[in-house]
């Protein structure tokens, strides 16, 4: 089911109520705000470990360091 049938069926005329289908969804409930650490939403880091196992691969099919 996806977001906006998820907020239609809880509140059938939301466009009226709410600019967005982010904010209707925001206070029916149907979505909540996580707390994660800053470095988590880095792409550099949650792409390290694809990063490390492409350089580990280049190493292994042509030896040597970077």
């Amino acid at each position: 089911m996806s977001l906006r049938d998820e907020v239609e069926a809880l509140l059938p005329n939301w466009e009226s109520w709410y600019p967005s289908l982010f904010h209707a969804a925001e206070d029916l409930g149907v979505i909540r705000a996580r707390v994660c650490s800053p470095d988590s939403l880095m792409l550099s880091n949650r792409h390290a470990s694809v990063q490390s196992a492409a350089v580990q691969a280049f190493r292994e099919k042509w030896g040597g360091d970077e």
